[in-house]
């Protein structure tokens, strides 16, 4: 069987395609995006990894391998902090990387990264920086949040009340002008200075099991909100646990990285999309 070479892959749940293409030969059409993510007419998943030789796109980056993200919706992201860790382990296992520690290029910039032995994997994801205030509706329920830059958007909304009681299944609305480009909008319960609990609706997905520069967000933001701008904390979201750590300047997201399976895709189903 000849076909286009895929893995399939989450971190916390946060569920990608991966798709080998080091000399950028795939024309990764937004249709094809879009119904490879389908969880009916396609494999299913919150976003695409495309492998690619930074190089073959003409990137500037210390990385040889970029990673090119694709939202749900075949939407182009700048950034993705669990797309990062999958990304990483897959270079080391398929033999593309040979240490721990190297560089991956990515629209919001590069990403040094470390794959531990356990197979989880440290990002340094760049600053978190607070950009402001806005408001989130959910429900018909405003909720204030900080604004906060990962490389890509987020909106921070810290509430008294359990997060899992939020009704999310119709897209909450946000400022059009402050986030022009769309935001990603994380709601957090703080359980102690040191842990966290959220969930997140990302733009061009939905709601997901996790997203990972929103933990960064999130936990810049609490941060923020306590008067401070350096600290660590776990983060707990549907899809697991992970670690962030927030400076001035600097962050970093460690968490898991794991793979469910491999295979081809159908060439005549890819071209006829």
């Amino acid at each position: 069987m000849g076909g286009i070479e895929f893995l399939k892959g989450h971190g916390t749940q946060n569920d990608f395609v991966l798709l080998p293409d080091a000399s950028a030969r795939l024309e990764l059409t937004q249709a094809r995006v879009a119904a490879l993510c389908d969880r009916r007419r396609g494999l299913g998943a919150d976003g695409v990894l495309r492998v690619v030789r930074s190089a073959a796109l003409g990137v500037e980056s210390e990385g040889e391998w970029f990673m090119d993200y694709r939202n749900a919706d075949g939407s182009i992201a700048e950034m993705c902090g669990n797309g990062v860790r999958v990304f990483a382990r897959y270079l080391v296992e398929a033999g593309l990387e040979q240490g721990s520690d190297f560089v991956v290029g990515t629209r919001a910039g590069d990403r040094p990264v470390r794959v531990h032995p356990d197979r989880s994997v440290t990002v340094h994801m760049g600053p978190a920086r607070i950009t402001g205030t806005s408001v989130a509706i959910v429900g018909g329920r405003e909720l204030s949040g900080v604004a906060v830059d990962v490389g890509n958007p987020h909106l921070v909304s810290a509430l008294d009340d359990d997060v899992a009681t939020l009704e999310l299944a119709d897209a909450p609305r946000y400022d059009g002008d402050f986030f022009p480009d769309g935001v990603n909008l994380e709601f957090v319960n703080v359980l102690d200075a040191e842990s966290l609990r959220m969930r997140v609706y990302e733009r061009g997905v939905g709601e997901t099991r996790a997203c990972g520069t929103g933990t960064v967000a999130a936990v810049a933001a609490t941060l923020h909100l306590a008067g401070t701008d350096s600290g660590e904390s776990t983060v707990d979201v549907p899809g697991g646990r992970v670690t962030v750590t927030v400076e001035r300047g600097a962050s970093t997201l460690t968490g898991p990285a794991v793979f469910v399976g491999r295979g081809e895709l159908d060439e005549s189903w890819w071209n006829s999309l």
